[in-house]
């Protein structure tokens, strides 16, 4: 029992020599890339089935002497050839019981095979007819188009590119063995001119494509995990929806490009390579189910940086509120309550969130759990009791750490920050679930940070039509105070506070699930890409 239950825990090596020889034999692409490849070939052979198909039935053979039935009856069988090859190619091609390796192997043997078939078959047929041979060919056509519909590794271009031009000379020679016609050596030049022409623009259409094929495999290929779908895009970066190559897990991959970056200094790229690495330690450390958990992270080949996250399903709360409204007070209640049990992690382990705002904050249905948040990006995350000027070190220039919207007074005045300035921030995004709006709306950035060092903020009572009970509307407020010793201490205490509101009625597990029921998102989101 105990070896059953150890090869069930370990990945079979079968299995990852299946995966290697997939990328081997499977022309260096991935199984996706190889299905459309054989999706390809199906149309390129049917192509060539219904253009055999109509020559055969339009043609009009006229039985004038025996030399002439004997070229016409080779021109049928050439014909019926490439029809049974094009058909069984199809077939093949359209059949689930071969490897697409195997299915891309068969059509560039069609390639040299269909060749051979014309090189013979024509070159007899006007050799006997009317003394000459064919410059340019059907088969001519399939060298050329063939490479660049069902681009192959260069090499294996190359090799059935120069076998298929082979077949045309290789025709002239059968015909002056069979002593249909005298040969010269100009016979040979004038049926191999063409196809060698050919045989170059293959090579090189075919090297292209089959290298910008390569190209999108290894941009969609990050680690462990293929990029599979684009789930959001924003600043300098973009969230995929990810699947592992052996594990049946998938994963959300926020991915920052290198030309994102590229634009800054190289002072800069440094800072926001740092601030990258930082966030992915920052994330890993903590264990809270209430903050996103980190897979995986690194540097692609161009240059990119990546984190490998959980797939979450469900709504950030800025889009909650723009696309579904303000919630109730038992609701934001309940969602602040969650956020402060990942902030409190943190805290306890001396980091500072930095940048809570709606988007970092994802509300969603989590296994058996719904209205479930999850806090994500830890970017901006700064050491308590750290300056504004120390933190800077891993920003970028011109770029203020976190949000106008959200931003706690002693962040804008580069003070020493605590947990307490997530508070503040938090305050703010209990004032955006409640009313639908931010503290400040100012005209610009600078005029919303202004309104947050020195304008009283609006209890969120009088900006909503939703009624706020006192106590919540005081404790937003207090939330909201300038000077961090007026606040809840730390996210415990507000914690307690929010315990203490006891609201009629609470938002509970049904009333959540009933409203997921209802307005549930199609597809899993990650939307923590703003920042990036």
């Amino acid at each position: 029992m105990n070896q059953d239950h150890d090869t069930l825990l370990r990945p079979r090596a079968s299995d990852t020599q299946k995966s290697k020889q997939a990328q081997k034999s499977g022309f260096g692409l991935p199984i996706e890339l190889q299905a459309q490849a054989c999706k390809r070939v199906a149309q390129f052979s049917l192509l060539m089935t219904v253009l055999v198909a109509i020559v055969f039935i339009s043609s009009r053979p006229v039985w004038q002497d025996f030399t002439a039935a004997c070229s016409i009856f080779v021109v049928r069988c050439m014909q019926l050839t490439l029809l049974g090859l094009s058909l069984a190619l199809f077939l093949a091609a359209r059949s689930m019981r071969f490897r697409h390796s195997t299915i891309l192997n068969l059509g560039l043997i069609y390639e040299v095979v269909f060749c051979l078939v014309v090189g013979v078959g024509y070159n007899y047929f006007t050799a006997s007819a009317y003394g000459i041979f064919a410059a340019m060919t059907l088969a001519t056509l399939v060298i050329a188009v063939y490479p660049m519909i069902v681009p192959s590794p260069p090499g294996r271009t190359l090799l059935a590119a120069v076998l298929a031009a082979a077949m045309a000379p290789l025709g002239v020679w059968v015909v002056s063995i069979l002593g249909v016609t005298k040969v010269h050596f100009a016979d040979y030049l004038g049926v191999t001119i063409y196809p060698a022409i050919c045989v170059v623009l293959a090579v090189f259409g075919s090297r292209i494509i089959y290298g910008l094929n390569r190209d999108v495999a290894q941009a969609r290929d990050l680690g462990s995990y293929h990029l599979e779908r684009l789930l959001g895009r924003g600043g300098m970066g973009e969230v995929w929806h990810a699947s592992h190559r052996l594990l049946a897990r998938p994963a959300a991959v926020k991915l920052v490009r290198r030309d994102g970056v590229g634009s800054q200094s190289p002072d800069n790229g440094m800072r926001m390579s740092d601030r990258f690495e930082r966030e992915a330690q920052v994330t890993a450390s903590l264990q809270s189910p209430h903050t996103v958990a980190l897979y995986d992270f690194g540097r692609s080949d161009e240059g990119a940086f990546y984190y490998i996250m959980e797939l979450l399903d469900g709504l950030d709360l800025e889009s909650l509120v723009a696309r579904y409204g303000p919630v109730s007070p038992a609701r934001a209640v309940y969602v602040a309550r969650q956020v402060c049990l990942s902030l409190a992690e943190a805290h306890d382990a001396g980091l500072v969130h930095r940048d809570i705002k709606p988007a970092n904050l994802l509300l969603c249905h989590y296994g058996r759990d719904f209205d479930f948040v999850k806090v994500l990006d830890f970017g901006m995350v700064a050491l308590q009791a750290q300056s504004e000027a120390e933190s800077r070190k891993l920003t970028m220039d011109g770029i203020t750490a976190g949000t106008p919207a959200y931003m706690p007074p002693e962040i804008a005045e580069g003070k020493p920050v605590d947990g307490r300035a997530d508070l503040y921030a938090l305050g703010c995004v209990l004032f955006w679930l409640l009313t639908g709006r931010t503290v400040f709306e100012g005209d610009t950035p600078m005029a919303t940070v202004l309104a947050h060092l020195k304008d009283p903020p609006p209890p969120p009572s009088t900006v909503t039509e939703i009624e706020v009970p006192i106590a919540l509307d005081r404790l937003v407020l207090r939330c909201l105070e300038k000077d961090p010793a007026q606040r809840p201490q730390n996210a415990d205490a507000l914690l307690a506070e929010l315990d203490d509101l006891a609201l009629s009625p609470a938002w509970s597990s049904s009333r959540a699930r009933q409203w997921w029921e209802t307005h549930r998102p199609k597809t899993p989101v990650q939307t923590d890409v703003e920042s990036s």
